[in-house]
Order: C-alpha cells, then structure tokens, then sequence
C-alpha cells in the first residue's frame, strides 16, 4: 500500500501525526497490514517530476509488488531548510517506518541529526555520504553514465554542437557533466559544448524552474546545437518544450533525459518521439536494495557505490532511434567496466 502526503511545511507535523494514526485502519496483502513500513521522504517537486524523484517512486512501487510493504511518502518543498527536513525524517522514524530513505544530498544534516536518535532505524540517503551505523549512503558514478549518453550525443549530432542543461551548479551535477563532455569528446575532439545551470548552490528553485531551462535551450538551439541533455530535476521540461519549439526530432533536434528513463513516463509522454535516450541513475535499484536488505533481516549501511558494474547507471534504449547509435556506447561502456577507461567525475 502507497500513501502520498503533500503538505505545506508549517502544517507537517501535526498533518504527518494525523495522517499516520488514520493510517493503522489500513491493509494490504489481503487484509493484514504490512510487516514492513517504508518512509520516503521526496526531495522537492517529489512524485511525479519525471525524474529524480520518479525514480526512487520506482523503487518503492517494486517492493510494494514484490513484498506488500506498507508506504509513506512525503514531499518537500523548494523553502525547506535543515529544521523542516529533520522534522520530517524523525516523524517518520518515530512513527515505526523502518526504513526511512531520505532522496537528495538537500537532507544530509537533518539526517545527520536525526539517524542517532532512532539507532534501531535503518536510514538511507540518495547522492549522499552521512556517516552513521544505521544510514545506507546511496551514491552513483552519473560520470559513467552521463559518459556513455556523451558518446551517443557526439555520434548523433549533425552540427558538432551539443548542449548540457544543468540545475543546481553544485559538484553533484558538475560530475553529471565532466561525464557527458569526456564521452562526447572521446568520439569527436573537437565537438562543442554548451552549458547552462538554472541556479547557484542553494538555490532550490534550480530543480524547478523550466522557465529558465527552456530560455537556455533555445539559446542553444539558435547557436546550431541539435542534441541537449538536461540534469536538472524538474526544471529539465523546459528542454523538452525548447526542442519540441524548434520541431523536434523531425527537424534533428534531440533531448537526452536523466535518472528515469523518460522516454516511457507518463510525465514526458508528449516529448517522448524526441528523447532519444536518458542517462539512467538506477535510483530505483537503490532504493529497492535498502527495503529488500530490511525485509531479508540484513539492512545495508555504509557507502553503497552503484556504478555500471553494479547496474547502478546506464543508458536507455526505449527510443528505437538510439538503436543505430547503442554499439559506440556499449563499446565504450565495456572498456570503463574493465577499468581501461576511468571517467572523471570533475572537470578539467
């Protein structure tokens, strides 16, 4: 069973308080209510972003299928500061989800805070590293993956101008694009690239702002960039709606998508002909693996590294567009698995 609760920071606690006691009335699995209950706490824009959060929702939605655990979710909102988000995770843990899995490095010192006040609860955080017993550190090598749509996008391009749409201008997103630049470089060295971030670090509204993506983009686009990838949460529709304004993949423009595979969700459903692929963060798989290692009895803890030897990143094939363009990436991908190639996760 899924609840999803969107309230307004000032009313959480005593909505979470409510919305957990009405919640002992009900079932799953035919009645019994779930042995396991599951906290996620979103980062802003939560379910529905067509990325980042969508892809934890994705994890989340497999345990639901595969062992009826009962769900909390919950969402922040671009204002939260450090006091809100601790809030939140303590409810959750006070109120018997175990585990609670915060998304996003934005909770990293509230989950400081809170993990050694419920030493019993298992934590996990996405694209962060809080040092605690009890606390699943969530990390992936975006580098790699953002590697192999590189390669894809300089194979693709008809211009030899690409573009890199970025949202928070923070390390997270920059190793996104040392990733992309070094894969789009290893198959044309003199391609260039083109980037924009839609926010400085702390700047929540990065991930939100399509407005700002889509200004960006067409600049792109009138500079004769044809193919833009787009790291940015939510603020990556702007793309979308830029490269659809310019006539889309009818015209040879492309997007290329981030976490989620966008091309099959809902969310992005009338962009879909003109995504040719997205860089998978196999945020899913993670959050999977934290709830299966609880139900199984052997919770995770410590520095869990999802790399694409570990199925952790990777790239999308929904589009049979990309068919064509998939052998250089696999090649590619191939010689970084085995270590001949070792991707930067910083720009040079």
């Amino acid at each position: 069973m899924r609840r999803i609760i969107k309230i307004a920071s000032v009313l959480f606690a005593g909505a979470l308080v409510l919305a957990a006691c009405s919640s002992s009335e009900d079932t799953s699995n035919g009645g019994s209510e779930a042995e396991i209950k599951v906290g996620l706490a979103y980062d802003s824009g939560g379910r529905g972003d067509g990325t980042f959060n969508d892809a934890a929702a994705a994890g989340v939605d497999r345990a639901v299928a595969e062992y009826g655990v009962d769900v909390n979710e919950v969402e922040a909102s671009d204002a939260d500061g450090t006091p809100e988000r601790a809030e939140r995770l303590r409810l959750l843990a006070a109120d018997g989800y175990n585990p609670v899995i915060a998304v996003g490095f934005a909770y990293s010192d509230a989950l400081a805070e809170v993990a050694p006040e419920f030493p019993d609860t298992t934590f996990g955080i996405v694209d962060s590293v809080v040092d605690a017993p009890n606390v699943a550190s969530l990390i992936f090598a975006a580098e790699q993956g953002s590697f192999l749509v590189g390669t894809i996008a300089a194979t693709a391009s008809k211009s030899g101008k690409v573009g890199f749409i970025g949202g928070m201008e923070i390390d997270l997103i920059k190793a996104f694009q040392a990733g992309y630049e070094q894969g789009a470089r290893a198959v044309n060295p003199d391609i260039e690239i083109q980037v924009a971030y839609m926010g400085p670090a702390g700047d929540n509204s990065a991930w939100n702002a399509p407005d700002r993506a889509k200004i960006a983009t067409e600049g792109m686009i009138d500079s004769g960039v044809d193919i833009v990838y787009a790291a940015a949460g939510g603020s990556g529709l702007g793309m979308h709606q830029a490269i659809a304004g310019a006539g889309g993949s009818a015209a040879g423009y492309w997007g290329i998508g981030v976490d989620s595979d966008e091309y099959v969700l809902p969310a992005r459903a009338e962009f879909k002909d003109n995504i040719i692929t997205s860089m998978l963060k196999r945020v899913d798989v993670s959050v999977f693996e934290v709830i299966k290692s609880v139900v199984d009895g052997a919770p995770l803890s410590g520095i869990q590294n999802f790399d694409l030897g570990r199925d952790g990143v990777g790239y999308s094939s929904s589009n049979p567009a990309v068919a064509t363009l998939a052998g250089v990436a696999d090649e590619y991908a191939e010689k970084i698995i085995s270590g001949e190639i070792v991707v930067s996760s910083t720009l040079n």
